[in-house]
């Protein structure tokens, strides 16, 4: 998926976006916490389904990210981090606006640090082994939701939500 990425207006508030949005809205029913150096991020989704192996994650934040958020379905493992410190500076390099992460993360005063989004269940000093199991591109579920590449998400201090097209502009209705 070499696509350029749309360009989405400003930031988007997701509480705004269930409230006027004539889009079909889904909202992320787990609890993510907030690791990055930007709490509010949004952009096309890409994905990868994995589990307790981090090397997927790699090879896609080694691509162009296009303004895309990595979507990373790692089957809410808590047991080894599939994205640490390294892998977080190499896919802001690389143009990937944020990465959310169903499982856990490392590094996290590090990823603070560094301008992206970043969304995991919680933090394990252990990283992954690098077998390369897994899929790239292929719709993931998780959170109520189901998260199919070239959708578009949204994050912020509320919450995440995922619509089929990206919203130009959403208007309060507070």
């Amino acid at each position: 998926m070499n696509q350029p990425a749309v360009a989405l207006e400003g930031p988007q508030k997701t509480a705004d976006i269930c409230d006027g949005s004539d889009a079909e809205v889904s909202v992320v029913a787990t609890v993510f916490r907030d690791y990055g150096g930007k709490s509010v991020f949004s952009g096309p989704i890409a994905t990868v389904k994995t589990h307790e192996d981090n090397a997927l994650v790699r090879e896609a934040i080694e691509r162009p990210g296009l303004g895309r958020v990595l979507v990373v379905d790692g089957g809410g493992s808590l047991r080894c981090a599939l994205l640490g410190g390294r892998l977080v500076v190499l896919a802001h390099e690389n143009g990937w606006r944020g990465l959310i992460v169903f499982g856990c993360v490392r590094d996290a005063d590090e990823m603070r640090q560094v301008p992206i989004g970043v969304r995991a269940l919680q933090t394990n000093p252990l990283r992954s082994p690098k077998i390369g199991a897994g899929q790239h591109e292929i719709p993931v579920r998780f959170g109520d939701v189901t998260f199919r590449p070239g959708e578009f998400v949204y994050a912020d201090e509320d919450g995440i939500v995922v619509t089929r097209a990206p919203l130009q502009s959403v208007s309060k209705t507070s």
